[in-house]
Order: C-alpha cells, then sequence, then structure tokens
C-alpha cells in the first residue's frame, strides 16, 4: 500500500501565497520556490514515507529508506540527498539472478544506492547485499543520481551481478543475514539499541487495518463480537496490573532457522589461505544440530573441514559454494529453508512504521524476562568502537566537529538547498547524540581511560571516539561561590538551552558545540564535540572574548561582538560594558562566561552559554534588591541550591509580548487623546491613523507564530489587559497571540521582530513631534531600551558574582534590574495563574510527569516553581474542578524529589551491587513492607584481597555498602526535606501508604514516573506493593538501568511553516487547501527527518483527522494507524499522544464498521489512561463516552450504561453541573436507558439535559428544540408501556398487545453522537449555503489584512484543537 501522498497533485499553496506571505523569515524564498513548483509538475510527494510504505511488494518508490550511509557529511556526493521538487516517476525492470524480472518505480532524484536499499529489503533478494546494477553492461556508480545516467528511462533493464567479496563486504553481509534473522525479535527494542522500541497497535487491530476493513461483512459483524472488557478496566476497578501493558505477541515467537551464527576461532585466515582468498571463517549450528564450519571467500562461502579443535580450510565434499549465506544454509538445513522464508513473510507482512528505527533512542521501562542469544554481531560490536555506521566510513572514527560545523555551513538560499542543509543537520545531530551516548556510557562503566589518570576520578576527563567527556561535579572548586556540586550539575543542561538557543538563531559565521547531556547511573556526563586545536592549548591562550574567571579577568574581540550583535534582538540580549581587572569597560554582547574561541580550523566558536538568559530573582536572593510586592506576598525571593537558575526562554518571549501589548494600549490612548485636543484636524487624524498603523504593522508577526502554541484556540496571554479592538481608531492589538511561544522555534522570534520599527524609526512618517513624544512615553513606561521604538533586551551578567559595571552606565544598570525584577514578577503573577487559568477550562490537560512539565515549559514557567504552582492550586476556589492537575503535580514532585535522593544514592554503590541497590530503593519507596532489608552482594564473591588501593576505577566505585542501611521511613524523610528545600513545599508523608491514601495517588503511577526519570527497566509482571510480609521488588526484578539524555532537536523550519500555514488555513474552513498544504508539510518533514519523527505524527493526525471530515474514511484510517505506530515507537507505548492517537484511530475504526476492532482500541486506551493517572481525570469522560456510545451500538447496554454514567460523573466533577458536557452526557444516557425500555430513568436523565440547554443556549436554540421532541417521544413511549401493561394486568394472556417499538441504535446515529463528543460537527451545507460561506470569509480576511476587522475565525464550522507537540 502506497501513503496517499502519491495521488495528491501537488498543488502548493496556490490557493493563498499569503500564507505563507507572513512568514517573517525567508519570505522571498519561499516564494520562489512556490513558483519553481508551480511551473514544475512537482511530485515533492516522493516522501521517505511512500518508500518505506511499500516495504513489501513491489514497492512503487524508493525513497530513502535508511539515510546515506557515510557519516561524512563534508563529502560532495551529500549535495545529491535532496529528493523534493521534482520530476515525475518512471518504472524499471530488476533483472536479479534466480528471480523473475520485476518492475521498480524510481524518481529521478533518487541515487542507485537507493535501489540497492529497497532489492535489500525485498522478500526475494533479501539476502543478496555484494552485487552491482548493471545498464547494458556498465555498471552503476552508487552515488549517481538516476537522472545522471545515460540511457536510463522508462523501460529499461537493470541487470542485479554478483560481485566479490572483500572482508568489508562479507561482514556486512553476515551482519545483514544476522538483521533478518532477527528482524520479529524485539530484545533489541527491551534493550534500547539501534533505535529500536516497541509498538503493540498491530495486536488490537490484527494486523493491517487498511485491507481487513474491505474483507469483513458490515452485517455479520454484530453476531462475533464478544465485547466484555477485562475486569480492570471497568470504571470503579481498584486492580492496577502491570502485564497487560505488554500484551504477548505471537509474531515474537522465534521461527528459529539456526541454532548458532559466530565467527570461528580460527579467525583471521593464515597468509597461504589469504592467498587462496579466504576472508574469514564463521561457525555455525544448524536447527537439525549439525556443527558446520564456514569459508568466506572472495567468490562466496563454502563449508571447509574445520571442526572445533582441528583447521583444515579444505572444502568439504560437497561444498555448496554459493555467493549468499542464505542459498548455502537452504542446502543444508531443510528447517531453515522452510522458516527463512516463512519469517521473511512475515517480515514484510509487518507494517513498515514497526520495523523502521526511531532517530533517538526511546527506552522502555518495563520488559520480559528474555533469553539471552549467543550473537556474533552484537559480541563483536560490544568490544569495537562501532557507533552508528563506522564501518561505512573510511578512516573509522568520525570527526563529529566537522561534520557538525560543515552541515551547517552548507548552503540555504532556496527550498531544495534549505532541505537539504536541515536533513544533513538532522542525521548528523541524532547520529552524534547516539554516539554522545554510548560514550558517556563506556566512561560511567569504567571502559574509557582518562586523559588525567592521575587525578582524583571525579576531576578525570576523558576523549572517546572524538567526543569529549566531563563530568557534573565541581572540580577545581570552579562553581564554588555558585552553589558547588548543585551549580556544576544545573550548568551543563543551562549551557545545552543556550546551545540550543543559539543554534536556532541560526548566524552564518557563529559556531556552538554538539552538545548532549546524558544521567547515567547516579552521574551527569557532558559530551561536546572538540574545537580543533584546543587541547593543544592553554585555556588562557585561546579565549579572545569573554572571561574564564566568571568576570575578574574580560576580553572582547570585535568579530565576536558583529557576530553576537546578530544574536541579540532574537534572543534579547543587551550590549553592555563590565570592568576588566585593570578597571577599563569592556564591550560584551552576552554573558562573561560565554567564551569566544578561534579553532585553528579558523571558525568563531562559543562555549559556556549557561548563562545565556538571565537570572531568576525569585530564586536569587541578593542583599539590597527588594522584590515587587506581589512577588514578595508568595515568599519571594526563596534559596536556591546554586546560583545559576535562570527564566527560561518561553518567558523571556511571553514577558516581551505582554509588555508589548502594553506598549501598544498606551501609544493608542494617548494618540487618541492627542487627537480630541486637536479638534481632531484632518492632518492630526492622519498622523494618529498613520501612527497606529505604523505601531499595528508589527503585529502580523505575532499572530503568525501563535499557531506554534498547543493552545487549541489562541488566547490573550493574561484575561485582564489583553485589548481587543481599541473601537476608535481600530488599531488592531495582538492579542490573538499567545503567550506561550516554544522556545525551541526562534526562528520567528516571535516578538522580537516589532522591534524591528527600523521600518518606522517612527520619526519617518509621524513629522508630528507630538506622536515622538507619545511613543517615548509609551518607550519609558515599558522599560525600553530605545526610545524610538520598542525594544527589550536583559543583561544576563545582572546579580553575577565577580562581575562589575562602569559607573557611568549605574542609571542604566537600574533600569536594567528593575526590567528583571518585573519579569520575575511576571512569573508569579501572569504565568502561574495563566497555567492554572488553561488547566480550569481544559485548553492544558497534563495526564502524567512529562505532559504536566511541557505544560510549565510552554509558559516559561521553570520546574523548580511546582511548590509555588501546586500552592496557587490549593487556594483557587475552584480547586475541586482541579483534582487531576493537583494529583500529577504531586506525583512528578514526589518523584522528583526521590530522583535526586537515588542520584546520590547510586554514586555509592559498586558496580557487582548495583541491582540490588535498586531494587531496595523501589522497595523503600513504594513497598507497604516496613522494615526493607537490602540483599547484599552473597559472600562467595567477596574477594578477601579487596582492600589493595583500587584508583582510576569507575568514578565514585569502592566498597560502599551504605545504602543498604536506607530505610523507608529515612527515604521518606528525606523526599519531605527535600520538597521543603527545593520546592518550598510541604509534604506530610511518613510513609508511601500515607501519602498514597492522602492525595489519591496510584503506586503504579509513582512507579512509572520515577523508573523514566531515572532510567530503571523493571521485570513486567504483577507485583504486590501492600504486602505487610515480604517487599514488593527483589534484586532479580530490576533489568537494566539506561541512560536519560537531553540533546538538541533541530528542527525543519520550512515544513513547520506549511503545517502552521495549512493549519490556519483549516481553522478558516479552507479544508481541501489546508490538506494540500498538511500533505506539503508531510512531504518535506519526511524529507528532513526521514519517516519516523514526532513532528511527522502530529502532521498525520490532522490529516486523518481532515481525510475523515471530508469523508475519505479509508485514507483516515490509514494515515490514522500509522499516527498511532509513530506516536507508540518515538514517544513511547503509554505515552499520554499515544493514548489520544488510540482514540481518534478507534473513531475511525467504527466509522469504517469495524466495531470489535474499535472497542479492543479503546479498551486499550482506557489501560493505559488509568495506569498513567488513574480514572479521575477530564480525559476519562470523553473515553468513557466514547466506550459507551460503541457499546450502545452493539446492544450491550449494561456495560454501556457503566461507562456513560462514569464519564457523566467526571463531566460533572470537572465541567460543573451546568454544562454543556454534562447535558450531552445526560443524552447518552437517556439514549440508551430507552433502548432498555426503562423511560423513567431515561425521562430523568433527559430533564436534566433540557434545563442546562435551556438556561445556558436559551429555549430558541436548536439544541434546547430537540432536547424537548425527545422528551415528548420519550413520555409518549412511556405512556404506550404503561398502557400495555395496564391491559396486559386487566386481561392477563389474552390482551391484545399493540407491538411496542423498542429501537436498536442505528449505526449512524451512533456515529454522530460519536463525533460530536470527539468535537468533529459536520454542518449540512447546501451548495448555496457554501458559496456564501467562502465569499464571507473571503471578505472578512481581505478585511482583515487592512487591519480594519478583527477576525473571529469560522470555527463554528469545526473544532480542530490539534496541535503540534514540542519537545
Amino acid at each position: 500500500m502506497v501513503s496517499k501522498t502519491d495521488d495528491v497533485p501537488a498543488t502548493v499553496p496556490t490557493c493563498n501565497p499569503d500564507g505563507v506571505a507572513h512568514e517573517p523569515n525567508g519570505n522571498q524564498d519561499i516564494k520562489e520556490s512556490i513558483k519553481a513548483t508551480m511551473k514544475d509538475p512537482c511530485a515533492c510527494e516522493h516522501s521517505t514515507e511512500t518508500a518505506v510504505m511499500n516495504g513489501g511488494g513491489a514497492p512503487e518508490h524508493t525513497g530513502e529508506l535508511e539515510p546515506r550511509q557515510d557519516g561524512d557529511a563534508g563529502d560532495d556526493s551529500n549535495e545529491q540527498e535532496v529528493i523534493v521538487i521534482q520530476d515525475t516517476g518512471f518504472n524499471v525492470k530488476i533483472q536479479a539472478p534466480g528471480t523473475e524480472p520485476f518492475d521498480l518505480q524510481v524518481s529521478p532524484q533518487e541515487m542507485v544506492q537507493e535501489i540497492h536499499q529497497v532489492l535489500m529489503d525485498r522478500e526475494d533478494t533479501c539476502h543478496r547485499t555484494c552485487f552491482s546494477l548493471q545498464l547494458d553492461g556498465n555498471v552503476l556508480d552508487n552515488f549517481a543520481e538516476l537522472k545522471s545516467i545515460e540511457g536510463l528511462q522508462e523501460g529499461s533493464q537493470l541487470k542485479v551481478v554478483e560481485e566479490p567479496y572483500t572482508v568489508r563486504e562479507a561482514r556486512i553481509h553476515v551482519r545483514h543475514i544476522r538483521d533478518l534473522l532477527k528482524s520479529l525479535d524485539p530484545s533489541d527494542a527491551y534493550n534500547g539499541v539501534d533505535c529500536n522500541s516497541l509498538s503493540f497497535l498491530s495486536i488490537f487491530t490484527e494486523g493491517d487495518l487498511g485491507d481487513s476493513g474491505r474483507r469483513k461483512k458490515k452485517g455479520s459483524e454484530l453476531e462475533q463480537i464478544d465485547c466484555t472488557p477485562p475486569e480492570h478496566i471497568l470504571p470503579g476497578s481498584k486492580e492496577r496490573p502491570l502485564m497487560p501493558l505488554q500484551p504477548p505477541n505471537n509474531d515474537w515467537k522465534p521461527m528459529q532457522c539456526l541454532k548458532v551464527l559466530t565467527m570461528s576461532g580460527w579467525n583471521p585466515p593464515p597468509g597461504n589461505r589469504k592467498m587462496h582468498g579466504d576472508l574469514m571463517y564463521l561457525y555455525m549450528v544448524t536447527v537439525e544440530e549439525r556443527h558446520i564450519s564456514v569459508t568466506a571467500s572472495s567468490r562466496g562461502f563454502y563449508l571447509n573441514q574445520s571442526t572445533t579443535y582441528t583447521f583444515n580450510p579444505k572444502p568439504a565434499n560437497p561444498s555448496f559454494l554459493s555467493h549468499s549465506l542464505v542459498e548455502l544454509l537452504s542446502q543444508i538445513s531443510p528447517a531453515f529453508k522452510k522458516n527463512f522464508s516463512a519469517l521473511q513473510k512475515k517480515r514484510v507482512q509487518r507494517h513498515p512504521f514497526e520495523r523502521i528505527a526511531t532517530p533517538f533512542q526511546v527506552y522502555s521501562w518495563t520488559a520480559p524476562q528474555v533469553d539471552h542469544a549467543m550473537d556474533c554481531v552484537r559480541a563483536e560490536d560490544a568490544y569495537t568502537s562501532r557507533l552508528g555506521y563506522e564501518e561505512h566510513i573510511p578512516g573509522q572514527t568520525r570527526d563529529w566537529n566537522e561534520e557538525l560545523q560543515t552541515t551547517r555551513e552548507l548552503a540555504r538560499k532556496n527550498l531544495p538547498e534549505r532541505l537539504l542543509r536541515e536533513r544533513a543537520i538532522f542525521k548528523v545531530h541524532s547520529d552524534f547524540a547516539a554516539a554522545a551516548t554510548r560514550g558517556a556510557m563506556a566512561v560511567i562503566d569504567g571502559n574509557v581511560m582518562a586523559i588525567n589518570p592521575g587525578e582524583e576520578t571525579r576531576m578525570q576527563m576523558f576523549i572517546w571516539n572524538n567526543i569529549f567527556f566531563s563530568l557534573g561535579f565541581d572540580v577545581r572548586d570552579h562553581y564554588r561561590e555558585l552553589g558547588g556540586d548543585a551549580a556544576a550539575h544545573a550548568a551543563p543542561t543551562n549551557d545545552l538551552n543556550g546551545v540550543r538557543a543559539y543554534g536556532a538563531v541560526d548566524v552564518e559565521g557563529l559556531y556552538t558545540l554538539g552538545t548532549v547531556v546524558v544521567d547515567y547511573r547516579g552521574y551527569r556526563v557532558t559530551a561536546q564535540s572538540i574545537i580543533p586545536g584546543i587541547l593543544e592549548r592553554e585555556q588562557e591562550q585561546s579565549v579572545i572574548y569573554g572571561s574564564i574567571d566568571f568576570g575578574k579577568t574580560v576580553v572582547s574581540h570585535s568579530k565576536y561582538l558583529e557576530l553576537l550583535d546578530k544574536t541579540s534582538r532574537p534572543l534579547k540580549v543587551q550590549r553592555h560594558d563590565v570592568l576588566n581587572e585593570k578597571d577599563e569597560a569592556v564591550q560584551l554582547c552576552s554573558s562573561v562566561e560565554c567564551k569566544g574561541i578561534i579553532g585553528n580550523d579558523g571558525r568563531h566558536y562559543i562555549l559556556d552559554l549557561l548563562r545565556t538568559f538571565p537570572p531568576d530573582l525569585n530564586f536569587l536572593p541578593v542583599e539590597g534588591e527588594e522584590l515587587p510586592p506581589e512577588t514578595q506576598k508568595q515568599g519571594f525571593p526563596r534559596l536556591h541550591r546554586h546560583r545559576l537558575a535562570c527564566l527560561r526562554q518561553e518567558l523571556i518571549e511571553a514577558f516581551v509580548e505582554h509588555r508589548y501589548l502594553l506598549f501598544m494600549k498606551m501609544a493608542a490612548l494617548q494618540l487618541m487623546q492627542h487627537k480630541a485636543n486637536k479638534d481632531s484636524t484632518k492632518a492630526a487624524a492622519a498622523a494618529a491613523v498613520a501612527a497606529a498603523g505604523q505601531l499595528a504593522l508589527p503585529t502580523t508577526e505575532p499572530t503568525e507564530v501563535s499557531s506554534e502554541t498547543p493552545a487549541p484556540e489562541s488566547k490573550a496571554p493574561e484575561g485582564q489587559d489583553a485589548p481587543q479592538v481599541d473601537q476608535t481608531n481600530g488599531v488592531e492589538s495582538p492579542s490573538t497571540t499567545t503567550a506561550t511561544e516554544d522556545s525551541l522555534e526562534p526562528v520567528v522570534n516571535g516578538v522580537s521582530e516589532p522591534e524591528g520599527t527600523q521600518n518606522g524609526q517612527v520619526e519617518g512618517p509621524l513629522g508630528d513631534p507630538k506622536s515622538r513624544e507619545v511613543v517615548l512615553n509609551a518607550c519609558k513606561a515599558v522599560g525600553s531600551i530605545s526610545n524610538t521604538s520598542f525594544d527589550i533586551r536583559f543583561n544576563p551578567d545582572l546579580f553575577s558574582p565577580g562581575v562589575r559595571f562602569p559607573e557611568e552606565s549605574t542609571d542604566d544598570i537600574q533600569k536594567q534590574k528593575q526590567l528583571l525584577k518585573d519579569a520575575a514578577a511576571f512569573v508569579v503573577s501572569c504565568q502561574v495563574p495563566s497555567l492554572v487559568k488553561d488547566c480550569l477550562d481544559h485548553s492544558a490537560l497534563p495526564m502524567d510527569g512529562a505532559t504536566l512539565a511541557e505544560a510549565l515549559h510552554q509558559r516559561g514557567i521553570n520546574i523548580r516553581y511546582l511548590g509555588t504552582v501546586l500552592e496557587f492550586v490549593e487556594k483557587t476556589p475552584a480547586k475541586a474542578k482541579l483534582e487531576h492537575f493537583y494529583r500529577i503535580g504531586i506525583c512528578e514532585l514526589i518523584t522528583r524529589c526521590a530522583k535526586h535522593f537515588f542520584k546520590t544514592y547510586l554514586q555509592g554503590v559498586e558496580l557487582s551491587a548495583l541491582s540490588a541497590a535498586v531494587s531496595h530503593f523501589l522497595n523503600c519507596f513504594l513497598s507497604s513492607f516496613p522494615d526493607a532489608v537490602a540483599h547484599l552482594p552473597p559472600d562467595e564473591l567477596v574477594s578477601r584481597r579487596k582492600n589493595r588501593k583500587r584508583r582510576n576505577r569507575v568514578p565514585g566505585g569502592g566498597d560502599n555498602t551504605a545504602w543498604a542501611s536506607l530505610t523507608p521511613s529515612e527515604l521518606w524523610k528525606s523526599i519531605a526535606a527535600e520538597a521543603q528545600s527545593y520546592y518550598h513545599f510541604t509534604l506530610q508523608c511518613e510513609g508511601v501508604d500515607q501519602v498514597v491514601e492522602k492525595h489519591g495517588l496510584q503506586k503504579i503511577t509513582l512507579l512509572r514516573e520515577i523508573s523514566i526519570k531515572t532510567g530503571i527497566q523493571i521485570l513486567i509482571k504483577e507485583y504486590n506493593f501492600d504486602s505487610r510480609h515480604k517487599p514488593a521488588f527483589t534484586e532479580e526484578d530490576i533489568l537494566n538501568i539506561f541512560p536519560v539524555v537531553k540533546h538538541v532537536n533541530p528542527k525543519a523550519s520550512d515544513a513547520f511553516h506549511f503545517f502552521q500555514s495549512g493549519q490556519a488555513k483549516v481553522q478558516q474552513g479552507f479544508l481541501k487547501e489546508g490538506c494540500e498544504l498538511i500533505n506539503e508539510a508531510l512531504n518535506l518533514f519526511n524529507n528532513v527527518y526521514g519517516a519516523m519523527h514526532v513532528e511527522i505524527c502530529a502532521c498525520l493526525r490532522l490529516l486523518a483527522r481532515l481525510n475523515y471530515i471530508m469523508g475519505d474514511h479509508q485514507e483516515a484510517l490509514s494515515n490514522q494507524q500509522k499516527a498511532v505506530l509513530m506516536s507508540e515507537r518515538a514517544l513511547g507505548i503509554e505515552h499520554p499522544n499515544t493514548i489520544q492517537e488510540y482514540m481518534h484511530l478507534a473513531l475511525y475504526c467504527f466509522a469504517n464498521g469495524q466495531l470489535s476492532t474499535a472497542l479492543k482500541l479503546l479498551y486499550r486506551a482506557r489501560y493505559l489512561m488509568l495506569m498513567v493517572c488513574g480514572e479521575d481525570h477530564p480525559e476519562m469522560a470523553l473515553l468513557d463516552s466514547n466506550i459507551g456510545l460503541v457499546l450502545h451500538g452493539v446492544m450491550e447496554y449494561e456495560l454501556s450504561l457503566r461507562f456513560l454514567e462514569n464519564a457523566l460523573t467526571i463531566n460533572t466533577k470537572y465541567h460543573g453541573s451546568r454544562s454543556l458536557k454534562v447535558a450531552l452526557s445526560n443524552h447518552l444516557v437517556a439514549r440508551v436507558y430507552e433502548s432498555k425500555a426503562e423511560f423513567r430513568s431515561a425521562l430523568q436523565h433527559e430533564k436534566e439535559g433540557y434545563t442546562i440547554y435551556k438556561n445556558q443556549v436559551g429555549e430558541a436554540h436548536e439544541k434546547t428544540k430537540e432536547s424537548s421532541e425527545y422528551l415528548k417521544y420519550l413520555t409518549q413511549q412511556a405512556v404506550a408501556l404503561q398502557r400495555t401493561m395496564n391491559e396486559i394486568y386487566k386481561n392477563g394472556s389474552n390482551a391484545s398487545i399493540t407491538p411496542l417499538k423498542f429501537t436498536a441504535p442505528s449505526m449512524a446515529s451512533v456515529l454522530e453522537q460519536l463525533n460530536i463528543i470527539n468535537g468533529i460537527i459536520f454542518i449540512p451545507l447546501s451548495q448555496k449555503d457554501l458559496e456564501t460561506l467562502k465569499a464571507e470569509v473571503q471578505r472578512r480576511q481581505q478585511l482583515q489584512e487592512s487591519g480594519k476587522f478583527e477576525e473571529q475565525t469560522a470555527d463554528g464550522l469545526l473544532e480542530l484543537d490539534d496541535k503540534i507537540p514540542i519537545d
């Protein structure tokens, strides 16, 4: 099946070039590329996804199944990687030895190598790796694009020709065969290697949805459904089993093809055998227990006469010489032949998204006990430094710094160039993250030699595979004044945020280091790429900008000032002077710690970006400085454990936007007064309008940006002062923008541009001095650094110990300090309340710790404010409606405190006791067993000669058994103390049971959160947490400990703009155009990220929803299936996003008549949700309404009522008894009672609903009318029933009874209700209505463009609360 993008005619936004025209950066390019696209009948839809979509069968397209594997991004061949805006594809015939010729659809942009990839994936040619493709006897160059090959056209025949092996090719062949043999085996996903991850969707859909839907007859399906959910899923059930998280998958029962495949001990071949063409020897045991020894020679593979103990390389008789190992084994072992072909059939039937690699590794916190099998490739990998694809690269190790910087330097003038560049950047980043993670683990596990081995372990630094590793400890008292180890632990993440911010601004000529922060086994490791030449020089000589001692000595450099000046506007950094050791003023455009070093490659690098953003004064008490009273009231400033607490970039953005609104308001007001005073002479009016227009100009940008926010509808940043339109002079305020702009997208940099009033250095058009004065006053009032335009920036060096400012700038410094205090106050007085408000009106719906952190971060609130947020919720009058939020917050707070404790706890544990220590910790944390005792490792392993000095062991190694004395009460005391000291929140808790009781938490949720945060992987089985007689965990239950990795996520900017424009179109009701834009975005995303990425997932979800609304249910199903698989693979099988995707998929299954599948998916979603956040959550009401409706449709009335009544209870609790959701819930319950002929109960519920409608929307509203009609109908039915009953009582058995109409609900009516509760509203419109609607929308648009009209988006048309997830 080919992804539908193939049939979409690639109309790039013909509909609306101006949809793209607002995009603030690269405006022109987009337009040009659009023109280009229109000229050339584009086939952009050749996306990676397309390629991957046809892993089986004859692929009609072959996109990049895997990105190019030579990591050398500097290589020219990379230039050809781009597949975009291209000509249409054509077919070629492929003739492979031993198979029938077949057709393959290719595209001119493709490289020959991609055909290789497809052939290695196809069922009938997958066993070949060492071959060339020939056209008319000429060998094709692997890296040539197809369009550059002479004579290659529609219908050409390409011949697959077997080539002689080399050692490298033989190794690749063995590795490929091993991968094919393991292709259904999930152990790589459990072990978290090679970017494999789990997916369970196919178990619930029994294979591929697309086809099964057509096979089943809709009518007969009702009879065969068994709808009873498992006990633990029913509403009110208290058990939360863990086993169903990973349902058993029959495909994973391994079909054994070979017992052993391993390198022989006779390798490498001796010289005389080398000269006979022997490359290496393999040893195998077949399923039939036959032990064989195989020679890999340049001509292929054959049996030799060696045994385990005697070497005899002569060919056996018969030798079965074969070019491929599979052909050889198929001749020797009948079981291999049979099972291998069955395995390949199964492999190609799996959905491609179940098998392709994710861009970054996802770890599973639970796993079954997997048998450990012999595996030569795995063993070899463990002892060589294989990273990614080393063996494909000459010279073995990669020069990461060169690759990272070269990709940044690629051209970016037009769309194809930008795509190529972004794709190269993304690929190198994900490879670098994988390599850094592997290196960091090797460092902590003690497998890497330090570069300063003489020093104590905490001070050691390491270099491995061209990456520099350092530990997060305060070495040489570097951070002594800033908080010692706590500061050293916080600095790497701050630095990473800085790298992310500068990387996103993307200034040409300014370079940052590749940076990855890895937390593993209690240690924090920072991995960085290495600046060329830095290791040969002393730091003092190389730093030419910034300070190496926190500001005591400072230097500056004109080139750096010029480069950093370009970043100062988007990052809101104030240029400022500081004093150096000689009391001279030195100009800087960053914080003093930011160091500039010119590498031996002549590039300008900046590093140590830990203070890119200004300090957070709420957590930085400074003597003699007072915070605003509203923050003091809440107990700020508070003492924090280090002095590196800084504001988040999102907060800075939101604050500036807030100030911008204020600025506009004041200017407009003053201009109006001015106008009134001058008795509105024509000229003044014109000037005022001009001025207002001038000021209003930049608003288009923030409005554009607003769709980045995941809030379903744009809201003003703060309720109180978001001005709507100023009636008098029609200045459109940007109140449509949202304050929560994602930090990772400073590309446009929301409101950074409004300052760009270069277009109105307001004097120009305003010759009027009065207007100038107005602007001046407004600028002063909001703290702008310029007097003629709005421009807010922060000085990141304020309050840094050791930094001194010149005398003459004292006034400026005072102003800057005030601005910083205002920003700190803004967090507490605006952002925290706005978060709580969003949770109250359900526009923010966190479900677990990760989504809660995301909600905080989007609003610029740091996690250290968690205690403040929870206190704010406690004081909110509507606290009951925030119970879910409060519970998730408490759970997050507890697990974070436990994580802080666990970090230092683990550092004292030696490797042999790791599983015992982790299980002991989990027992103390979660088990009700009062005296958890640690199991020390058994004595027979403890050597008597243990006390020799052991230096240079793993950092923190040592014979430390202090961990074993931890008791549950001690751990919980530490957690309470940590909550108090870090979050300033009082937890009353002596033990886990008390907390669970008091806050209604679930132990399984606590277990999931702590495991994810610390990287623990546990055995999947049922744990008895509540037993008071034995501890819940034993050391056998701890399977692994994974790293927790933080890295930069490079973005696909063009794709993102298309996605936004598409969203905007859809919001305005132009579904078809929106759909085309989203399809285009999907292709571009595929081009940059490959086929698997969370943003592609969001794209597919929206696309599926549009397909559904436009009536293409089959297509909706196919796209949503991909979205679910991608969410499972890239985010995790029980991530809140995955739960949402399951719900959407169930709806489309139902619409396609697959009722039993829809139910299974909904039950799965409910199970996951119970585990992640429990039953008491507003989202559960939606899920239960869905389940209840489907059960009603299959006439399971009793069950249906249980779910619908639960939904009614939850809706009433969280939306209030007068909400329209509750009215709808009542109506749904009434319908089921009607089907059961219990008319009294039905009437009671429908009356409730009717009353709500009447009070909320009035009697004239159609909903109220519908409800009242239904009430009449129910009353008639009830009366009829009563009559019949009376008749029976009166006349006994011979009563003449009119048959009653008991209606089983029709599928259409059930589907209609499902659509309504899921927020999909179809409005039946005639053609004429559609025309008038279109005209109206266009009229509004024109008005809006002329700035006269505040657009009310036609969202009555349909509600799409789709949002892109933001990492």
